[in-house]
């Protein structure tokens, strides 16, 4: 956000004490500026069409309509403003249910004033970039153009990101496995590490370097060609490039969704495919990697667990209004003696199943423990063949889904 431009703040909350409390903690943060200040869902629905908030920050618990209800209604009447649910309940069915109709976060009260401030200005940073995602959807229709820097370049790159509900299912093993089998020589392929905390790309990949994510997120604002490859490290038997997690989990702290999804725009100009591996976690990361990615390769296994994760996930998507043709959806580790099937997993769950990663375990052990990828030295196993075959699934769907920037990012 500009430097001058603050973060507009409604407040909504039927006790006047818990208002007034919450005034108090942000009149000393000079980005921050309470706009107005609600008892009711109706009345917050009625000042925030009035004042149009950057930020709401929503109680749940209120006399004549909940705060799931009225966030729904401001999200529809002020699509910019990113609502902050405030409760005494850490419920996670409260917590899917506000995600459901379009909240951005979810703190208990009484909030800590650092988590507080945080939350408000990671919201703050989305609000101000839906405003200039609209601006520019509106320029568009009346005819105008946009002119959008290129460094020289076209920002044309597929970020295709590689997720699961459920840790454990092998989302690191087919993101590094797949960006390698995007890899060609007319193909520039990166591989990103987007599990900040505990990332396991480099390890894979049997690479050491001294630079990580956090040498870009610091200069997000100054990219250029040369300051991203100096960073890159060159997998030199393969020609991908990876942007490997920071050293300590501690460090992830340091790196923003907004400076993520920075970076991530910034790659499509010098890459054709930009892999993504992410935690199971829905963080702010992985949100901002989602919020891009041209395709989402979710990841399953046979396990009653995984499986009850993906659905929750995909009806969770659903409210969020992800195209689900955007999604290619892969069963990893199948083992045939198991029951459950290819066939039982996509009618359950009504997303079918289009790639199928068989059980290897002696084939991809090996590879991790080597840290030589499998499809580089076993491309004759049945593991490497299905994810050479996933491969061509991703080129063939982001081939098919070339459509506008803003048709591709996720709609709320």
């Amino acid at each position: 956000m500009a430097a001058t431009e603050k973060i507009r703040v409604l407040i909504v909350d039927d006790v006047p004490e818990t208002r007034e409390n919450i005034r108090k903690l942000l009149q000393f943060e000079g980005d921050v500026e309470v706009v107005g200040a609600a008892r009711t869902g109706r009345e917050a629905i009625s000042i925030a069409e009035e004042t149009k908030p950057d930020v709401v920050l929503m109680d749940i618990n209120m006399p004549d309509m909940d705060g799931i209800e009225a966030t729904e209604a401001i999200r529809r009447k002020v699509s910019f403003s990113q609502i902050i649910i405030l409760s005494v309940q850490a419920d996670p069915s409260y917590m899917r249910k506000a995600m459901l109709v379009g909240a951005r976060d979810f703190l208990t009260k009484p909030p800590v004033i650092d988590e507080l401030n945080s939350a408000i200005r990671r919201a703050g940073v989305m609000a101000h970039e839906e405003k200039i995602k609209a601006m520019t959807s509106a320029s568009q229709m009346a005819g105008g153009s946009v002119q959008i820097p290129s460094n020289g370049v076209d920002a044309n790159g597929n970020v295709i990101v590689v997720y699961s509900p459920k840790g454990g299912t092998g989302c690191t093993t087919i993101a590094t496995n797949l960006a390698l089998s995007l890899r060609s020589p007319e193909s520039k392929v990166a591989l990103i590490d987007g599990n900040l905390q505990f990332g396991d790309i480099a390890v894979f990949l049997n690479v050491q370097g001294k630079n990580t994510i956090l040498d870009l997120a610091t200069r997000v604002d100054d990219l250029d060609p040369d300051i991203v490859h100096e960073v890159m490290v060159d997998h030199g038997a393969s020609g991908v490039h990876i942007l490997a997690a920071p050293s300590r989990p501690e460090m992830a702290d340091k790196v923003t969704a907004d400076q993520f999804n920075k970076i991530l725009q910034f790659m499509r100009q010098l890459y054709d495919f930009i892999v993504v591996d992410t935690s199971s976690y829905l963080s702010e990361i992985v949100l901002a990697a989602m919020d891009i990615a041209d395709l989402l390769v979710l990841v399953t296994t046979q396990d009653i667990p995984a499986i009850k994760n993906t659905k929750t996930f995909l009806s969770l998507i659903d409210g969020m209004h992800i195209n689900r043709q955007r999604l290619v959806f892969v069963l990893n580790q199948y083992d045939k003696r198991i029951a459950i099937t290819p066939e039982k997993i996509s009618e359950s769950l009504r997303q079918e199943v289009v790639g199928v990663i068989p059980l290897d375990e002696r084939t991809v052990v090996s590879a991790v423990n080597r840290g030589v990828p499998f499809v580089m030295d076993n491309k004759t196993q049945p593991v490497s063949r299905s994810v050479l075959s996933l491969a061509e699934l991703v080129r063939d769907r982001v081939n098919k889904f070339e459509v506008p920037e803003l048709d591709k990012v996720l709609k709320r």
